[in-house]
């Protein structure tokens, strides 16, 4: 009697075309992930423990927040080993990205990558039952049972969310607790905010284009034993226009910088007071550019004036 072979189930056909997809990026991405190269990136200490910090990260904003999509998911899982390979550790997400969380819990299990990273993540809700119910979501999205930073987003009921954080960071389901914003108008609460010392971590903007942060803010956060994570090093992707078409300047070798993404980012991470930068890519090739600039040297002083000085005659 003739067999006929039975058909695979929705479930497993997604999976086989997951596997599929995945066999020929990593092919394809072969070189980029070599390129990343041995764990040679700096790191930084976290003031409040000293536990030292990979100064790349990865932000998923728009980015990770993609359908099922069998390719898709390849190339952010090659983004995600890159990074792993690199050295680096530290994913930012939320639960106003639409899919990135689950997308980067999936992710990291399929690739058995959450031993090696920093997961951080947000609340961003009004009231205290609203705030444990979401963090719990963000967890069972994750897939982990501990999230190394909480922090409340763009500073959304900061003040109820705040004694929940501590008693979970007292119980070590977190580990971290902080505070985000991403435009300079929420500059002088956060900085309120951080002169309490309540939080380990604040997030906020800063770049070549948006340097507002330098007057005062990160300024405070290194007197008061902050961490920092920056968000929108590339000011939203406004950086590039300024520059297409241009070759870097040969001073930039200097600073052993190959792309302007790394000139942008080596502006940032020559701050004494940034932790951590976290650009944002689905490309496996932009995360490893992207890696480069938290290796070599970085811009001293006089230079970071002629960068700026540059920028603005652009």
């Amino acid at each position: 009697m003739t067999r006929i072979p039975e058909r695979p189930s929705p479930a497993r056909r997604s999976t086989l075309q997951l596997l599929g997809a995945c066999a020929i990026l990593t092919m394809t991405n072969a070189a980029s992930a070599s390129a990343a190269g041995p764990a040679t990136i700096i790191r930084r200490a976290i003031p409040r423990s000293g536990e030292a910090l990979p100064v790349i990260g990865l932000g998923t904003y728009s980015v990770f927040d993609v359908a099922p999509d069998p390719l898709a998911m390849a190339e952010l899982g090659e983004v995600l080993k890159i990074l792993v390979a690199g050295g680096a550790s530290m994913i930012d997400s939320s639960p106003m990205y639409g899919r990135a969380e689950n997308v980067v819990g999936e992710l990291a299990g399929s690739l058995a990558l959450h031993p090696s990273l920093f997961l951080a993540t947000k609340v961003w809700t009004s009231g205290r039952e609203a705030g444990i119910r979401q963090i719990r979501e963000s967890m069972r999205l994750l897939r982990t049972q501990r999230i190394d930073l909480m922090q409340v987003h763009n500073l959304l009921d900061t003040a109820t969310h705040l004694k929940t954080l501590r008693e979970w960071k007292q119980a070590g389901t977190l580990r971290y607790i902080g505070i985000t914003h991403y435009h300079s108008g929420a500059y002088r609460e956060l900085e309120k905010l951080l002169k309490t010392r309540d939080y380990d971590f604040v997030q906020f903007n800063y770049s070549l284009a948006e340097r507002e942060a330098e007057a005062r803010l990160l300024p405070v956060a290194a007197e008061t034993g902050t961490a920092v994570i920056i968000n929108r090093p590339f000011a939203q992707g406004a950086l590039f226009p300024k520059v297409k078409g241009k070759s870097l300047p040969d001073w930039a070798a200097e600073f052993d910088c190959g792309s302007w993404a790394q000139f942008f980012l080596k502006y940032i991470l020559a701050h004494p007071a940034v932790t951590c930068v976290i650009p944002g890519t689905s490309t496996a090739r932009h995360m490893t550019d992207n890696l480069k600039a938290g290796a070599g040297r970085l811009p001293d002083a006089a230079m970071r004036r002629r960068m700026v000085e540059y920028m603005d005659r652009l």
